[in-house]
């Protein structure tokens, strides 16, 4: 069950209490993984997501049942700037699109057996240029915390959050800086396809952004750099680390937003995996911050959560393996 939420104050509480995995289903999945019909780590990276998967689970025969794919939508005032190649309109087209059936992340959650929820945050009224001033107030902070808290299916037994909003590469670009260092070109790149001046405008930008908001602090950094939109990420993935709800991360954006929370805590990602690494260019980089070896590396650039909707699949294959599996003594096979 999760705490109630009223203030940042409530947020960082809850996230720094979230329990851990379960230590006995885990050794009940590494001795089940042991006795498997297969030599011993044959199949790779499939037997540690599996094991992973079931210590959160609680169980050392673990299935996906009901996985939840989120899609948060929110505007960016920073488009004023003329960093994105689609004016922020597009934004409110593309929720209708996602409500209809019509997107590229609506076949991939269908197609994963996925409950899919489309939550857009107040698309009228943008986040404010944050090379100007924060992007959001406090009290917007906690309300986008608050969607992304409440968004997560209280059934659901794997999460998979994608977002929408134009202009949000450079949101999260700056994130990224803001929390690691190094210069704006590190983390800039051309989201929607921007040409060279655009991307030139946009570098210029985020160093702006970061210059101005001189904070570390996971919070601080989404309120002063984020999107409302990013921030319900943040708050979606915090809800099910509480829960133990495994998590497949998204690309560059989703990841921004995750790795704000490792600011709060050390263990907030625990229960997450990398599904697959973006082209995005600081996409490989973050992931590298955060520990993550994404699942997949398909050239996606998309957003929506299409590209962990799309590693469902793979934890999918690495659970039937691990539980369905024959033992040596069930299959009367020599272990050797």
């Amino acid at each position: 069950m999760l705490p109630d939420l009223n203030t940042l104050s409530d947020f960082r509480n809850a996230l720094a209490q979230a329990p851990a995995a379960d230590a006995a289903a885990r050794s009940a999945c590494e001795a089940r993984n042991g006795q498997l019909t297969k030599p011993p780590g044959a199949l790779g990276q499939l037997e540690e997501i599996a094991i992973w998967y079931g210590s959160w689970r609680k169980t050392d025969r673990p299935e996906i049942e009901t996985p939840q794919v989120i899609v948060f939508a929110g505007n960016h005032g920073v488009t004023a700037r003329g960093v994105s190649a689609f004016p922020s309109e597009v934004t409110v087209q593309m929720v209708a699109n996602f409500k209809a059936g019509g997107a590229a992340i609506n076949q991939l959650a269908r197609l994963a057996g996925a409950r899919m929820d489309v939550h857009a945050l107040d698309l009228e009224r943008p986040t404010a240029d944050f090379t100007r001033e924060p992007a959001m107030s406090e009290a917007d902070l906690l309300q986008a915390l608050q969607t992304g808290w409440s968004a997560v299916h209280s059934d659901t037994d794997l999460l998979v959050v994608g977002e929408m909003g134009i202009g949000n590469t450079t949101s999260a670009a700056a994130i990224c800086n803001a929390l690691y260092g190094g210069v704006a070109s590190d983390w800039t790149g051309r989201g929607t396809g921007v040409g060279d001046d655009a991307l030139s405008l946009k570098t210029q930008v985020v160093a702006e952004a970061v210059a101005l908001h001189d904070s570390r602090d996971g919070l601080d950094v989404l309120r002063c750099l984020g999107g409302r939109e990013v921030a319900a990420m943040a708050g979606a993935i915090a809800a099910a680390r509480i829960r133990r709800i495994p998590v497949i991360l998204d690309g560059f954006i989703c990841c921004a937003a995750a790795a704000c929370l490792v600011e709060i805590s050390d263990h907030a990602l625990d229960h997450a995996i990398a599904g697959h690494q973006s082209a995005e260019g600081g996409h490989q980089a973050l992931l590298s911050r955060l520990g993550k070896s994404p699942l997949l590396s398909l050239g996606l650039r998309l957003g929506e959560g299409s590209g962990a909707a799309l590693a469902i699949q793979v934890l999918k294959g690495a659970l039937a393996c691990h539980s369905c599996m024959a033992t040596f003594a069930e299959a009367g096979v020599s272990d050797g």
